[in-house]
């Protein structure tokens, strides 16, 4: 499988002009968010303290930076060198390196860890071969944390504003698509992994992006009050139609001992 296409380039090019100028601390503020809470309370419980982790697809490094001051032993690791050059510049011994996720840079059966937060569906080839560098990379028991964007309405209302008014400012120039949370449960157990949960989460994201009354105003993609309002509803009674992601928390099984 080629991997290095040119949809492949642009959407990394997408992400190196993305992170020019990158804000740390606007982003670590960001985990303060009610959806970030909700995530981060999560899978935290999970990870072990013993054992490096692994961030693949880091951007500037400030999930590393908060799981660090946590005590967890966290390490990043991104393809864009953007993403990464502020943060060493004022943190330089944040442990943040440059690479691939298709071909991580690390022995195998290495990590207790290894959190992707948003990245596998940029490639256009799949997650498989991410997943499978992720596994070889785990230690026996290690957990894999992933998440990816859910198939939801306010998707299909954006597709239909674009047919109808094609001139509306288009997104990003990167390749993306959603998974359904049966997708990426399967694509993560023909991996290897055993799946320990698989949890719809930032639904207030999803309102977010209906309309300006969902957004906190001069703000960095925080919902409004009113926008967690109608997370919290969507989250009870329609979980999955209203997801924004899906989580999966799962784990390289142990070795087995010849019997």
């Amino acid at each position: 499988m080629t991997l290095d296409t040119p949809v492949y380039q642009q959407t990394r090019q997408a992400w190196r002009d993305i992170w020019i100028g990158t804000e740390f601390d606007r982003e670590l503020r960001s985990l303060d968010y009610p959806r970030s809470r909700e995530v981060l309370d999560t899978y935290m419980p999970y990870l072990p303290r013993d054992k490096p982790i692994l961030e693949a697809g880091c951007g500037p490094g400030h999930v590393v930076y908060y799981l660090r001051e946590h005590g967890y032993p966290a390490i990043g690791l991104d393809y864009a060198p953007e993403a990464l050059h502020f943060t060493h510049e004022r943190l330089p011994d944040l442990p943040l390196h440059l690479g691939d996720v298709h071909a991580l840079p690390y022995p195998s059966d290495t990590f207790g860890g290894y959190l992707s937060f948003g990245v596998v569906e940029h490639f256009e080839h799949g997650p498989g071969v991410a997943l499978a560098e992720a596994y070889r990379i785990l230690a026996p028991g290690g957990v894999l944390v992933i998440t990816v964007p859910h198939p939801q309405w306010v998707e299909n209302l954006y597709a239909l504003r674009q047919r109808i008014a094609p001139t509306s400012t288009p997104r990003a120039g990167y390749y993306e698509r959603t998974y359904t949370h049966s997708e990426l449960a399967d694509h993560s157990v023909r991996a290897g992994f055993a799946i320990a949960l698989v949890k719809p989460i930032g639904h207030s994201y999803t309102f977010y992006g209906l309309s300006p009354l969902f957004r906190r105003a001069s703000s960095y993609y925080e919902s409004s009050p009113l926008g967690e309002q109608m997370g919290a509803i969507g989250r009870r009674w329609l979980p999955w139609q209203t997801a924004f992601h899906t989580l999966i928390i799962a784990h390289k099984p142990p070795y087995k001992p010849k019997s």
